[in-house]
């Protein structure tokens, strides 16, 4: 596992921390996405947003152009059929609209219900695999070139505590969002030496929103903090205060 590093203790992110970036947020229209998203367009960032589904991402854009924000761009695509091809115009699209790419929040996830690894069949892998690990790495693929021409770029990937405390019952999630781990160690290994762009994983720990509703059904609304506690930490990962912190895990647990 990645070694861990915590958010410094009452971390406020400086106002328009991040004035003149670009910043892709992918699942942006529920969760942990969807309040990335805002947190970074209030702290001064061009925001792509991205999901599958159009209403809600034109919903989503409707909320943030009420708050006077950097007007966001949208890209629709859905990862669970997302070819290489369509991943690299994504990039080519922010580029040729926006010019530049100085980060990217991956946000999006699949997640199966939770049932023995004696039922999981061979479909359910491969969705978790491609939506949770392989589309996010060609993704970020699609995007290096724009990401290291930035002079301080930021690629941040979500696990989960299951992930690194396994649990029954949580296969094959938790191994596909383990792997995480070892694939930004390669990248970040692999990176150009010197360079701004930094990967790292975050922690983000139980937090009230639909994944939650998912894995416990059985738990009272809103019984765990709120997704937006985890601000702070989406605006350090993602700004300049974070600079030198790479290959690592933000543990917000």
């Amino acid at each position: 596992m990645l070694e861990a590093t915590y958010l410094p203790e009452d971390y406020v992110a400086k106002p328009q921390s991040l004035h003149d970036r670009v910043v892709i947020v992918t699942g942006s229209t529920s969760g942990l996405g969807r309040a990335a998203a805002i947190a970074f367009a209030q702290a001064g960032a061009t925001v792509v947003l991205h999901g599958r589904n159009q209403a809600k991402l034109d919903a989503l854009y409707d909320e943030l152009d009420a708050m006077q924000v950097p007007q966001p761009a949208i890209m629709l695509l859905d990862f669970l059929k997302a070819t290489q091809a369509e991943l690299d115009a994504f990039a080519q699209t922010i580029e040729a609209k926006l010019g530049r790419i100085d980060g990217i929040f991956h946000g999006a996830s699949h997640f199966s219900p939770l049932m023995p690894l004696a039922m999981q069949n061979l479909d359910i892998w491969l969705q978790n695999t491609r939506v949770n690990l392989a589309v996010p790495t060609a993704l970020t693929k699609a995007c290096l070139p724009m990401l290291l021409a930035a002079p301080d770029a930021s690629v941040v990937f979500l696990t989960e505590t299951h992930a690194i405390t396994p649990t029954a019952y949580w296969g094959p999630f938790a191994p596909v969002k383990n792997s995480l781990a070892v694939m930004v160690q390669i990248w970040q290994a692999e990176l150009p030496k010197p360079s701004g762009l930094r990967m790292n994983l975050l922690l983000p720990g139980p937090v009230s929103g639909p994944f939650r509703g998912k894995t416990h059904p059985g738990e009272a609304l809103n019984a765990e903090r709120d997704v937006a506690s985890l601000c702070p930490a989406f605006l350090f990962l993602m700004g300049s205060d974070s600079a030198g912190v790479a290959a690592k895990v933000l543990d917000c647990t």
